[in-house]
């Protein structure tokens, strides 16, 4: 027999899956769309919890759109008359804990599925509680619609984005949380570095240095805190390892062994982590990566930065007829990689043979797929002639940026020898004249191809003639 006067609650899930569960209420419009057709507000124990849900309810009802936290701000300072001042002390200290900083909640989906769960059973029970009585008379058609009614409550309606509903959300601060290149040059172009969900590409030829990029890049991430880890398709993780040994104590590779304790010693102070991962060249996909990552998901270690050295070496996950399309499709598994994991993501591409001597790279020279520049959100070459390499010189170029300005050419200096790279103010003279040169012999080029064309066309012809 169903008893229709239980009292259920929420409390058997203890105080913090409550206030987790109000927490994503308001934080997640579609969630809270699904739950409302299920939730009694008084399957909350704490009153402070319903009169946060309640007036959270109350605003969407009344303006048909989802309020964000500095509305609740308003609400919470105006609309609050009626209650005693404990609750109302006890409901603005938890609006202060959820909404006063970024709050990551911990197991967000096992919460909205055990509320959900457990409403959706409130729901069927109260149903069939009223099946009892429309049983006596024999209304079968009605006991169907009520119970396929209590069923369908609660599922996932989510729609997607709503053009009105969550006219709010678009005027909320976006989170980044920038990871730095380490150059404020760069910095400033990208409002601070890479976010969350960015893929990052160094386009460069080979020997050019895009390992010893990647492990600047890397290097800076783990010195400023944050928790990176470098993927290697191509070289040893021992030798990726003392990379960054001399790129963070400012050692030369060569007098790593001689100064050996001291670079222990500065390490050990670093608040960052570095975990390198070796594979061997065409050995992994992302999915391998996924499951690498998801390990060490396991055991606390979540990336703040992901470094891939190479995407263009990456095994396909699903095998394409031609290179240039399984290109792109790690490229966009890398992105994606990003976008799951909720940090940036830093690879490399190979420049095809116009890439080699050229004194600055545009995406033009880059190799087999320019395909994989539409995902990327940052596209920066690196170029460096002969006589660059003799002299620790070089040219960066931002070829593209969603989140800023690009086309710049910055002068660079990098020293292989000890994985240091500095990135100089743009806009030199010599810069733009090096800029001009390059367009004029991209000209020159164009021209001597199409007159090689026509003496081919011309040398056809004549033979034709002549048989």
């Amino acid at each position: 027999m169903i008893d229709s006067k239980e009292k259920v609650s929420l409390s058997k899930f203890g105080k913090s899956f409550q206030e987790d569960l109000v927490h994503l209420i308001l934080r997640d419009r579609p969630f809270a769309d699904q739950v409302s057709e299920v939730l009694d507000i008084g399957f909350f124990e704490l009153k402070y919890l319903q009169v946060f849900v309640s007036k959270v309810y109350g605003y969407r009802e009344k303006y048909d759109v989802h309020p964000t936290c500095k509305i609740m701000a308003s609400i919470l300072r105006s609309q609050m008359d009626d209650e005693n001042d404990l609750t109302k002390k006890q409901v603005r200290d938890y609006y202060a804990r959820i909404c006063g900083t970024e709050v990551e909640i911990e197991g967000a989906e096992y919460i909205k599925e055990t509320s959900l769960e457990f409403c959706k059973k409130q729901k069927l029970k109260e149903a069939m509680v009223k099946s009892v009585k429309l049983l006596e008379s024999s209304s079968f058609g009605d006991i169907a619609s009520l119970i396929n009614g209590a069923l369908n409550l609660g599922s996932d309606n989510d729609i997607g984005y709503d053009y009105k509903a969550d006219f709010e959300e678009r005027f909320m601060l976006k989170s980044r949380d920038p990871v730095s290149t380490g150059w404020q040059e760069i910095d400033s172009l990208i409002k601070g570095g890479m976010g969350r969900g960015e893929l990052g590409v160094v386009i460069a030829p080979t020997g050019a240095g895009k390992s010893m990029v990647l492990t600047h890049l890397g290097a800076h991430a783990v010195m400023a805190g944050k928790c990176v880890v470098h993927y290697t398709l191509e070289l040893a993780d021992t030798v990726i390892a003392s990379r960054y040994d001399s790129c963070i104590t400012g050692v030369p590779l060569k007098d790593l062994t001689i100064f050996k304790e001291q670079i222990y010693d500065k390490i050990q102070l670093l608040d960052g982590k570095l975990i390198v991962k070796e594979y061997p060249t065409k050995s992994a996909s992302v999915q391998t990566i996924k499951v690498h990552l998801e390990k060490l998901n396991s055991r606390g270690i979540n990336p703040d930065l992901i470094i891939v050295d190479y995407g263009d070496i990456l095994k396909p996950i699903n095998n394409k007829r031609e290179k240039r399309m399984e290109l792109e499709s790690i490229y966009e598994d890398l992105r994606g990689l990003g976008q799951i994991y909720c940090c940036p993501v830093w690879t490399a591409s190979q420049t095809n043979r116009s890439g080699l001597n050229a004194e600055v790279i545009t995406m033009e020279s880059i190799s087999e797929a320019f395909n994989k520049c539409f995902v990327a959100d940052f596209i920066f070459s690196v170029s460096r002639t002969i006589d660059d390499k003799a002299t620790n010189g070089g040219r960066l170029f931002v070829a593209k940026n969603r989140n800023g300005p690009d086309g710049i050419v910055y002068p660079i200096f990098m020293d292989t020898a000890a994985v240091k790279i500095r990135v100089f103010d743009h806009l030199d003279d010599s810069i733009e004249n090096i800029v001009k040169n390059v367009a004029k012999k991209q000209e020159e080029r164009v021209v001597k191809n199409a007159r090689e064309k026509y003496k081919e066309w011309r040398s056809k012809d004549k033979k034709k003639e002549l048989n």
